[in-house]
């Protein structure tokens, strides 16, 4: 354990951070599994809805650095396409 004061703070600082970020992974995935459900049930217009919602999350992980950047875009574009195909 830090004895240094800055230390401890540091210690403090990076928990709540961890926990924060642990929170917004999460919420994004959790918005991933609900477009892909609604893909699942050919709900066009909830689909379309949700997937706009979806990529401003994954935009916002990319943004703070919880995922890398080329990997937001994969996900957006699997699932960009994926509602695409439902149209069709």
């Amino acid at each position: 354990m830090a004895n240094i004061k800055s230390a401890i703070k540091r210690v403090d600082v990076n928990n709540k951070k961890r926990v924060q970020n642990q929170s917004d992974k999460s919420e994004m995935r959790t918005q991933i599994k609900l477009v892909e459900k609604l893909i699942e049930a050919n709900d066009v217009d909830n689909a379309k809805t949700a997937l706009t919602a979806t990529i401003k999350k994954i935009d916002k992980a990319v943004q703070k650095g919880l995922i890398h950047k080329n990997a937001g875009d994969r996900q957006k574009a699997r699932l960009t396409k994926k509602v695409n195909g439902l149209g069709a």
